[in-house]
């Protein structure tokens, strides 16, 4: 069992950046494959970043290639989505996920709460 916790979201500029994070609890949080989803106001739920276990490998929709980037420090058990040169349609809730397999599954095993993210001028 692995509790997420995200922060860092809020109101930005667009063409602005926020960096989120994402704190676990445990001390296993390396066996984990790690992500970013987001939801926003009359959409479904859709997959944004994800990360493996050691963090050699990522992948990123196509959406957010190029301006987001995820990483991790297993030693802070932390994961981090940066965002880039953000637009107004990237406004939406963004929920940290965890994973026990070796890679991030859509659904994935665990959740965050979410923290919201509000692109606009």
């Amino acid at each position: 069992q692995v509790q997420l916790g995200e922060s860092g979201g809020g109101l930005v500029q667009p063409g602005g950046s926020l960096r989120l994070s994402c704190a676990a609890s445990g001390r296993t949080f390396s066996i984990y494959s790690m992500g970013w989803f987001r939801q926003a106001p009359g959409k479904e739920r859709e997959f944004v970043a994800a990360i493996s276990r050691s963090g050699g490998s990522r992948d990123y929709a196509d959406s957010v290639k190029g301006r987001f980037a995820i990483s991790r420090d297993n030693g802070k058990n932390t994961v981090w989505l940066q965002m880039n040169s953000l637009k107004p349609e990237d406004t939406a809730v963004y929920y940290c996920a965890a994973d026990r397999g070796t890679w991030l599954g859509n659904p994935p095993d665990y959740w965050g709460q979410g923290t919201q993210v509000t692109v606009s001028s």
